[in-house]
């Protein structure tokens, strides 16, 4: 089984299994050496194969490689029988120079696993919005030799189907309170925003919008969020959750700007997921089905990211 597709036209790509082998991809910018073969050595003790070649140490300017070499090699990735997944190294900037070389319909007849985060939200998004295929926000690989235990344990579950995800905000903050269920979109809040009126942003419609970034003054912040706001982003939203806010500021500073602005929203808003750039980052599967619930701080999905053998039998995907 290569993959599953549910009543809605949603591509779940096949649990990886022990053993599988999984495509390292650099589709942004370089990356230290040293964090990527300890990071490798990480997904090795997960018990699964990581698959790279020399290419993806080639630098380009600011640039992990050309255009055109960081989108061949995820094409090929994909184009694989023997791949079961990607996983991106690094974000940094570039991801958003592939969306126009990639054969998105070579990829929606092979949907694979797809894992990264930050600047990777560009192609989170568009493998999603073209392909109709669950990705996941997750760890870098060259963040997993820094990365905790619930991080660990949250994208190896992810990957494999172990478990249905419930990410808990422990000590985040309700902007607005309320319930709703709906497919969870977004990750990084400026690449989401430099993708505003191009093919490949997401129609959020009825979605849970998640939302994160480091780095950012909180005027950017502020910026940032009325420009998606004045473009309609929000209008039809059934809830959002907002992760990690990294070195932007205090968490005071960050949750008065979303009070400011989602504060009369008609859907519920929660603030402090551990997901992002701090740790832990737990993984979500992007487009899956979840709710959000302000009473129990917790986004909690209602299905496994990943197509596994037994649903299918059952009748779970069609």
């Amino acid at each position: 089984m290569t993959h599953c597709l549910d009543n809605s036209g949603i591509r779940y790509p096949a649990a990886i299994l022990p053993g599988g082998r999984i495509g390292i991809a650099a589709p942004a910018s370089p990356f230290d050496r040293d964090l990527f073969f300890q990071g490798i050595e990480v997904i090795k003790q997960m018990g699964f194969e990581p698959v790279f070649s020399e290419r993806i140490f080639l630098k380009t300017g600011y640039f992990a490689g050309t255009c055109q070499q960081r989108a061949r090699e995820l094409q090929d990735f994909f184009d694989a029988p023997d791949i079961q997944a990607v996983w991106c190294v690094r974000g940094g900037y570039g991801s958003m120079r592939l969306l126009d070389a990639l054969d998105y319909e070579r990829i929606e007849k092979h949907p694979k696993i797809f894992v990264g985060c930050s600047d990777i939200t560009a192609l989170l998004a568009a493998l999603y919005h073209k392909c109709r295929m669950i990705t996941f926000h997750g760890p870098m690989v060259a963040s997993l030799a820094r990365a905790d235990s619930p991080t660990i344990e949250s994208v190896v579950h992810s990957l494999s189907g172990k478990g249905i995800a419930e990410i808990k905000a422990v000590k985040g903050r309700v902007i607005r309170p309320g319930k709703a269920a709906g497919r969870v979109l977004g990750g990084n809040l400026s690449t989401l925003c430099h993708l505003l009126a191009t093919p490949y942003f997401p129609d959020l419609t009825g979605k849970i919008l998640f939302l994160e970034d480091i780095g950012e003054k909180p005027y950017r912040i502020d910026r940032m969020l009325i420009h998606m706001h004045m473009a309609g982003c929000f209008n039809s939203l059934a809830g959002l959750a907002a992760g990690s806010f990294t070195r932007c500021g205090s968490c005071w500073e960050i949750d008065r700007i979303f009070t400011d602005i989602f504060g009369s929203s008609l859907f519920p808003v929660v603030t402090g997921f551990p997901a992002g750039h701090g740790m832990p980052n737990k993984t979500l599967p992007m487009g899956a089905v979840a709710t959000l619930d302000s009473n129990t701080m917790a986004l909690a999905y209602h299905e496994h990211g990943v197509c596994l053998s037994k649903e299918a039998e059952d009748g779970f995907f069609q």
